[in-house]
C-alpha cells in the first residue's frame, strides 16, 4: 500500500486558504495542436497529460485577474496574467471524462483533474509573487498592466482590454516598471449571450524545485459566464498581441498560438457589489436671514 502524502508546508507569513475580497477575471480559450503542447508539458510538468478535445486538440487558456484582498494591516490590489494549458495527473487520466471543449467550459468536468498547468504568471503584487512561488510552485515573476474593465462605475458595455508590460522587483520588495510592452490581449463580448459555467473549484497545477506536483484548488462562490465563440463572425471577438517574442512568454506563446488560432471561449468572473453610495440629494431650508 502506497504511504499517504504529507501536505506542503505553508511558510510564514503566509495563510492558507488565501481569501478574496473581490475578483475579476477574464479568460480566452484556444483548441491548438497538442504536440507542442505535450512537449512544453514534459519540459516544465513531466507528470502532468494535456487534455484532449474535438479532434485530440489540446486547450490553451490565458485569464487576466484583477483581486483584493484584506489583511490585518488593511488591503492590498493585485492584478496578474496566466499562460496555462488544461491538463490533469498522468496517473489519473482513466478516471476522467470524455468531454468537448464547451462540456468542459460549462464544468461538467466534476472530477475537477482537468487543471490549469501554469506556464507562466505575470503579476505586479511582489508579495503575491512570493506567495505564488513558495505555496502553489507557480511560475510567477513581475510585471504591470494598463486595462479598460467592464465596470458599474464606468459607461455601459462588455468589453475588456489588457496590455501586460515588463517590470523588476527593486530594494525593499517594491515593483519597478519598466516601458517595454509583453502582451496585449482583447477582448469584445458585448452583444453575446453567456451561459452559466459552475467551473469551480479549478485546480491550479505546479511542479515545486524538487519536481513535485501540487494541486491548488481555488474555490469561487458564483458562477462564471462563459461565451461560445465559435460561431460564425466571432473570430474577431478577440485579439492576442504579443510585443515580446523573444522573450520566455512570448517565444512560447508562439508557438503554441502560431498561426492565427481563432478562439473557442471566453469566460469571465466579476464579483457584485456590496455597497452603493448613492446620488446626492437637496433638502429644501428655509429663509436665510
Amino acid at each position: 500500500m502506497t504511504a499517504p502524502l504529507s501536505l506542503p508546508p505553508v511558510p510564514e507569513p503566509f495563510r492558507l486558504p488565501f481569501h478574496y475580497g473581490a475578483l475579476h477575471q477574464v479568460g480566452i480559450d484556444w483548441l491548438v495542436d497538442p504536440a507542442p503542447v505535450r512537449e512544453l508539458l514534459a519540459k516544465h510538468h513531466p507528470d502532468l497529460t494535456a487534455a484532449a478535445f474535438e479532434g485530440g486538440r489540446a486547450l490553451v487558456s490565458l485569464n487576466y485577474q484583477l483581486y483584493f484582498a484584506q489583511y490585518a494591516f488593511g488591503g492590498g490590489v493585485t492584478q496578474e496574467i496566466e499562460f496555462n494549458v488544461i491538463a490533469h495527473p498522468t496517473t489519473e487520466g482513466a478516471r476522467l471524462p470524455r468531454l468537448t471543449y464547451a462540456q468542459y467550459a460549462q464544468g461538467w468536468d466534476q472530477t475537477k483533474l482537468l487543471g490549469i498547468a501554469r506556464f507562466h504568471v505575470v503579476c505586479d503584487n511582489p508579495f503575491a509573487i512570493r506567495a505564488g512561488r513558495e505555496l502553489y510552485a507557480e511560475p510567477k515573476y513581475p510585471g504591470w498592466f494598463e486595462v479598460g474593465l467592464p465596470s458599474l462605475n464606468g459607461p455601459a458595455g462588455d468589453t475588456w482590454t489588457v496590455r501586460c508590460r515588463a517590470a523588476s522587483i527593486g530594494p525593499d520588495d517594491t515593483l519597478e516598471q519598466d516601458d517595454t510592452p509583453l502582451l496585449d490581449l482583447t477582448a469584445k463580448l458585448d452583444g453575446l449571450a453567456a451561459v452559466a459555467a459552475n467551473s469551480a473549484p479549478i485546480t491550479g497545477y505546479g511542479t515545486d524545485r524538487e519536481g513535485r506536483l501540487l494541486a491548488g484548488p481555488m474555490n469561487v462562490y458564483q458562477p462564471y459566464r462563459w461565451y461560445d465563440l465559435s460561431a460564425p463572425g466571432c473570430s474577431e471577438r478577440t485579439r492576442l498581441e504579443v510585443h515580446a517574442p523573444e522573450g520566455d512568454l512570448g517565444r512560447d506563446i508562439g508557438t503554441l498560438l502560431g498561426g492565427g488560432t481563432p478562439a473557442a471561449g471566453a469566460w469571465t468572473y466579476q464579483s457584485p457589489p456590496v455597497a452603493a453610495h448613492n446620488r446626492p440629494y437637496y433638502l429644501p431650508t428655509g429663509p436665510r436671514r
